[in-house]
């Protein structure tokens, strides 16, 4: 049986310096639990990928999204899951993020992003951002 591929729009919020991403901890209980990840979720029906992520965020974390540009698109299969993603560098927005449901959260250096655990879909978006910084 075919898998059905879920559409997942994911922000990586950038510090004004650009120098450090903010995550968010997946909840225990929550698929790929335990692992850090960029916030987002799922695109809704009628929604663009852009639209998704700047309510995700508003929802998850606080922000109200002002700049933002396509950054990675890849597809992931996990052994129960398939997923789709589009990654966004959100470079400006308004307020300041923080766990809104209660998840755990922080702001790390990109050249630290390895030292975090990441579900396995998020690795190569890792390198592209380890080499974006140069």
């Amino acid at each position: 049986m075919m898998k059905k591929r879920v559409h997942i729009a994911a922000g990586i919020i950038l510090s004004a310096d650009q120098q450090e991403v903010f995550l968010t901890r997946r909840e225990a209980k929550a698929y790929q639990g335990g692992f850090w990840e960029f916030a987002g979720g799922k695109v809704e029906q009628g929604e663009s990928a852009e639209q998704a992520v700047v309510r995700e965020l508003e929802e998850e974390v606080g922000i109200q999204v002002t700049a933002l540009m396509p950054f990675y698109a890849l597809e992931h299969d996990y052994p129960d899951k398939a997923l789709k993603f589009d990654f966004f560098l959100v470079t400006e927005f308004d307020g300041h993020p923080f766990g809104k449901e209660g998840q755990e959260h922080t702001w790390a250096r990109v050249e630290a992003l390895r030292d975090f655990e990441f579900p396995q879909a998020n690795h190569v978006v890792i390198e592209a951002l380890l080499q974006r910084k140069g």
